[in-house]
């Protein structure tokens, strides 16, 4: 069966970083398809005994954006393909400093006016996330903001490399002062709990550390939290399986991100590692070395 990974969302949200991932990773690689074309380029695919395909498209695509909907839909109805379809996003102030960094244009800048003016930036991103709201509704999302290239490859290898199963369960760190990440399904805060900040031998460590890991569960507030959140989600997954959902994100938040949400992260994931496809990932830390 055909591998087929499409790639799309909001422009200047690291679509070309998760292409070329892909493509290092032994994908074939299309950017900037129509939609129109995207049968007959899988037919091709198929047809010339192609393994793994990666496609992006996005507003680029004239015209014809608003029937992908409907094509990804028929797609997956034929059953001879595996089709992931990934939903890069990021908040307005990154991509608006991502766009003064790069000083490039969007890319409906050119195409589209109001009273014969040309738009905003603000107003073609604004425009951008009207176009393709059906899609991040009912795809898979990663949200981009704060996140580093090589962080965005961690997560896209990854979520490659995960096996189709009913849900893809995500367990993802976050820091409050940095806002809640947009591709949350479920977002629990720990705040309240002790905050190993205040020791200075624990402070320039991580969650992942032993020593702040003994240290918080010494505490009964922490494992009361862990079994808090852990009895909620399994109560609850069954009837987002049942919702024919693909992927759900559970977001745990303290204030910097480092040490109890990744803690919390870390015990819930063992908790809920016999759960098939899991991923572990925490926004405020550096990426596991690849060997």
């Amino acid at each position: 069966m055909i591998k087929i990974v499409l790639i799309t969302g909001i422009s200047g949200s690291g679509k070309s970083v998760a292409l070329r991932l892909l493509e290092d990773a032994g994908y074939i690689c299309v950017d900037n398809l129509p939609v129109r074309f995207l049968h007959d380029f899988i037919s091709t695919a198929r047809e010339d005994n192609l393994q793994r395909v990666a496609i992006a498209i996005d507003a680029r695509s004239p015209g014809d954006l608003d029937e992908l909907p409907g094509v990804i839909t028929s797609l997956r109805s034929q059953g001879t393909t595996s089709f992931k379809v990934i939903f890069l996003d990021a908040n307005d102030h990154t991509l608006l400093q991502r766009y003064a960094e790069s000083r490039r244009r969007h890319p409906l800048a050119d195409r589209l006016q109001q009273e014969g003016r040309s738009l905003s930036l603000q107003e073609c991103i604004d425009i951008e996330r009207d176009m393709l709201a059906p899609l991040r509704d009912q795809e898979h999302v990663i949200d981009t903001s704060g996140l580093t290239p090589g962080q965005l490859r961690a997560w896209m290898r990854d979520l490659i490399q995960a096996d189709r199963a009913p849900v893809l369960l995500t367990f993802e760190s976050f820091a409050y002062k940095r806002g809640v990440p947009g591709d949350a399904d479920l977002v629990f805060d720990v705040r309240c709990l002790p905050n190993p900040h205040y020791d200075r031998t624990l402070r320039p460590l991580t969650g992942r550390d032993e020593p702040v890991a003994e240290w918080l569960s010494q505490f009964g507030s922490v494992e009361a939290m862990i079994e808090d959140i852990g009895s909620f989600i399994r109560r609850w997954l069954p009837l987002y399986v049942q919702d024919t959902r693909s992927y759900l994100t559970v977001a745990i938040g303290c204030t910097g991100g480092q040490h109890r949400s990744v803690y919390v992260t870390e015990q819930l994931a063992k908790r809920f590692a016999d759960h098939a496809p899991l991923l572990v990932r925490h926004r405020n830390q550096p990426p596991t070395p690849q060997p």
